[in-house]
């Protein structure tokens, strides 16, 4: 069984987790500000929703959005 690729995550939350910024005050500033680029587009949305295969651009670097693999289920 594969997933369902629903998973996402907000565009603030996502530059904290990867380490981009420190805080979320600080996330909302760059955002904000029009420092972030999601798939090579200016955001300004920060509760924007990523999904895997997304690439954050914020400070020069870059950023994909990826998830786990986790285990398959065991066939009944």
């Amino acid at each position: 069984m594969k997933r369902s690729g629903s998973q996402t995550i907000q565009l603030d939350q996502f530059l904290k987790y990867v380490g981009a910024v420190a805080t979320g005050g600080e996330a909302k500033r760059l955002i904000q500000d029009g420092l972030v680029e999601v798939n090579g587009e200016r955001e300004v949305r920060r509760r924007r929703k990523l999904a895997s295969g997304d690439v954050v651009t914020c400070a020069d670097s870059n950023y994909e959005v990826s998830w786990p693999e986790g285990p398959e289920p065991a066939d009944p």
